[in-house]
């Protein structure tokens, strides 16, 4: 029987222990290695897992952890199975499997898709941050002003009990206290315009419980993944301040070849040249795909003009997504605020967060752990500003104090040339007639 081990991040990586290991007699999961977002001291429950003892989860900081860590439990084939990785990333995690003496090996879709009795329409990215989950509410508000229910499904996020998280639904405002920012973030949206969103770990059950609540399933990836349903219709969202990464970056490359619509968003932010390049990326690549050129405009409900501003902007976005600045600093320019560098007043784990990422003068939602949330909490207390405007959708305040006046940031999406959300949607709806 071949050891396995599965390098992640609480996401694909339990989707692909369910499709492809769970139950199999010719191999055995020893471990879950765990990245990004590593939930340590844990285990994969017996309930999940179906072994009596469960799947210890490890974390690993550094390529060298990774190789001494797959020495010790002795395995044999390191599954990759997490997203937002440039080329030379996966290069790296290649190399530190193979000094370990295991195999590598991705799973690739047809191993992991989930087949779907309703109709799917996925919105992925290239990257963390292009716009994806904006283009997504576009899409459900063009579906259901045509009539149909839409249900909405998120990539992984289980940060809590797992037991306790194989089927989760999301409908009201209050269903949302319990999650993390990272969480709220990706599921406000939806609940705001009363439209159901779904996540979960066991992703046949969450699946099941889809297709009773919609007649139209969404799925909104989360980073750069590919689906875990089988899409009828594929939108990628690709950004172009970030030219060239469409086609350097893992999963990221792999959405725009499957993709049957490409969205380059942020294309009045980004050089003439670099608008030109992911172009001629995507038709070099995905020749069949067509291409919409837009624009993510930012709006803020407060006026800012000439005030000090503390901007708190999506963490993903200016931490492994790779950019220094979101929505929020783009705002505060429009509009004409004086922004303030938080970076002399980070403490605890945001100081770290600031010494591993080139964030920006910007301040990270982090909120995944009490720790987090109460070092967020210290910085925005200790700086002197007018406002604190807040780029993030989720309702952060709602969980931490902030005691300044806030602003909030809103973007939608601006077709700038080439076929519109409404387009594509009557695209999909084509092609299931």
């Amino acid at each position: 029987m071949r050891r396995v081990a599965i390098i992640g991040a609480a996401g694909r990586d339990f989707h692909v222990y369910h499709m492809v290991y769970r139950g199999s007699k010719d191999y055995k999961v020893v471990a879950f290695l765990m990245t990004q977002i590593p939930l340590p001291n844990r285990r994969y429950p017996p309930s999940l897992s179906g072994i009596p003892e469960g799947i210890p989860i490890y974390t690993w900081r550094s390529y060298e952890e990774l190789t001494r860590l797959l020495k010790e439990l002795r395995v044999d084939e390191a599954v990759l199975a997490y997203s937002d990785l440039l080329y030379d990333e996966v290069g790296h995690i290649i190399s530190a499997v193979l000094a370990s003496g295991a195999t590598f090996k991705i799973h690739g879709p047809n191993d992991t898709y989930l087949n779907s009795i309703k109709p799917v329409i996925a919105v992925t990215a290239t990257r963390t941050g292009a716009g994806k989950s904006t283009v997504s509410k576009e899409v459900v508000r063009e579906l259901s002003a045509k009539g149909y229910r839409v249900a909405v499904v998120r990539h992984p996020m289980p940060y809590r009990d797992l037991e306790e998280s194989i089927v989760e639904v999301f409908k009201r405002p209050e269903d949302l206290d319990k999650l993390t920012f990272e969480e709220r973030e990706e599921f406000e949206q939806y609940v705001e315009i009363g439209v159901p969103v779904l996540a979960g770990v066991d992703y046949s059950a969450v699946l099941r419980e889809a297709e009773r609540l919609g007649d139209i399933i969404l799925w909104d990836g989360g980073n750069n993944d590919f689906p875990f349903f089988r899409p009828n219709y594929m939108i990628v969202v690709t950004d172009a301040r970030r030219a060239g990464h469409e086609v350097n970056s893992f999963p990221g490359e792999v959405n725009l070849r499957l993709a049957d619509a490409v969205i380059i968003t942020k294309v009045s932010d980004a050089s003439r040249e670099n608008v030109e390049k992911v172009v001629s990326n995507v038709r070099r690549v995905n020749p069949r795909a067509s291409i919409t050129k837009a624009d993510l405009e930012v709006y803020v409900d407060k006026d800012i003009t000439g005030k000090r501003v503390l901007i708190i902007e999506d963490a993903p976005t200016v931490t492994h997504g790779g950019l220094p600045y979101g929505a929020g600093y783009i705002a505060a320019v429009k509009y004409g605020a004086e922004v303030v560098d938080p970076r002399p007043y980070a403490v605890g784990t945001i100081k770290k967060i600031y010494e591993e990422y080139n964030i920006g003068p910007v301040l990270p939602s982090l909120g995944y752990t009490l720790e987090q949330r109460r070092d967020l909490e210290a910085v925005i207390k200790h700086i002197d500003v007018d406002i604190v405007l807040v780029a993030t959708p989720a309702k952060i305040e709602r969980v931490i104090s902030i005691n300044k006046p806030i602003a909030r940031v809103s973007w939608r999406l601006k077709i700038v040339e080439g076929p519109t959300v409404k387009d594509l949607v009557n695209a999909f709806l084509e092609r299931l007639s």
